[in-house]
């Protein structure tokens, strides 16, 4: 059945084939047929079409600069700011300086072996960063019907492993004590990292009126960031946006002790008032926040710490005192358990002894004979 108004139709073989104008010669309209396994991707490739004006692939060649160009115009409608300037500035530093003038459909393994070695000297995150923007400008000329000859699956970085530093709890310690000793906002803002896991722009994003003084909980709807403005004399600006992703929107439930803390210091705040000043207007955002958050740090003598680490000590406390990984996935705003068990769960030495000690303590491993000292 074709779809009313849509020149879309499916086919015996059960594709589903879309017909766009491509132009009138003499008044009689040319039409070009664009093919795809579902109706969904057919309307968001013909929809591409349109946007790009691209129809005749056979009679016109584009290098690869066009297509990052025009992949940059249709992701700058689906993603944050944030990772459209990321996007952005991989495309206009690396790809399009090395890969820009390569044609398309001449494009190859070996285009991409050079230009990996072009960046080698970049840290083994930012090579895979890279490699991955270039693999979705690749796939999105292939959706336009370009293809060229290269192999993107088998090109790959190896990115080594970062064991990510937790406090442990006598840091732990050391630090609750410096902050909850004449806390004032700063030092209220560090503790609620402390105590909930919530990363630090949804820290900035904070108000009086996220907390639930009768309930004992914080919501978090809003994230703080720093973003590049294109066209702007300043710059950069920061902005109050959603978190970053849907599940990051949540509920935590606070402890008694942190409770009180933000009733004592929040009692006389405006409702809108951001919780690190006080004030409706004024606002600390995450870059200053990491400044004072360094100062506390030198105040209690401890060092190679970043303010993420307060985010994998909590989960790494959680899981010590026995919370159920979905609970803490939930907690962190994390999209699904993987992620949580992947990157924020790190078992201490102290937790894997006693794992272990209660492990011997079971039937299976408790020898009825004792062996003999000799």
């Amino acid at each position: 059945m074709p779809r009313r108004g849509e020149n879309i139709y499916k086919r015996k073989d059960n594709r589903w084939e879309g017909r766009l104008l491509i132009c009138k010669d003499n008044g009689k309209p040319k039409y070009r047929s664009v093919y795809a396994k579902s109706y969904s991707q057919l309307k968001t490739k013909m929809d591409i079409l349109r946007r790009t004006g691209i129809f005749e692939k056979k009679n016109i060649e584009y290098n690869f600069d066009y297509f990052t160009e025009q992949w940059l115009k249709t992701v700058k409608l689906k993603c944050k700011q944030s990772t459209y300037n990321k996007y952005s500035n991989i495309c206009k530093c690396h790809i399009i300086p090395f890969l820009g003038n390569i044609n398309m459909n001449l494009f190859c393994n070996e285009d991409i072996n050079k230009f990996l070695d072009n960046i080698s000297e970049l840290a083994e995150k930012t090579q895979n960063d890279i490699l991955c923007v270039v693999k979705m400008i690749y796939a999105f000329a292939e959706t336009l019907g370009y293809k060229g000859n290269a192999c993107m699956k088998t090109i790959s970085v190896r990115v080594p492993h970062k064991q990510m530093r937790v406090l442990s709890i006598q840091e732990q310690i050391i630090l609750s004590n410096y902050l909850t000793t004449d806390m004032d906002l700063c030092k209220l803002g560090t503790y609620i990292a402390l105590c909930t896991g919530i990363r630090i722009g949804e820290l900035c994003a904070l108000k009086k009126c996220n907390i639930s003084f009768e309930n004992n909980f914080i919501h978090i709807g809003a994230t703080m960031q720093r973003v590049q403005v294109e066209g702007s004399e300043q710059k950069t600006e920061v902005i109050v946006t959603e978190p970053k992703s849907f599940c990051s929107i949540r509920d935590i439930p606070i402890t008694k002790a942190l409770a009180d803390f933000l009733q004592r210091l929040c009692r006389y705040m405006p409702d809108d008032a951001y919780i690190l000043t006080g004030d409706s207007v004024r606002f600390i955002e995450p870059t200053v926040m990491r400044y004072h958050f360094s100062r506390q740090l030198k105040a209690c003598g401890l060092d190679n710490v970043r303010f993420h680490t307060l985010r994998h000590s909590f989960a790494t406390r959680c899981v010590e005192m026995g919370i159920d990984i979905k609970t803490l996935s939930e907690i962190l705003g994390h999209e699904n358990v993987n992620i949580t068990l992947n990157r924020y769960v790190h078992s201490s030495m102290n937790l894997k002894r006693a794992s272990m000690e209660r492990l011997l303590l079971s039937e299976a491993y408790s020898p009825s004979i004792q062996p003999s000292l000799v």
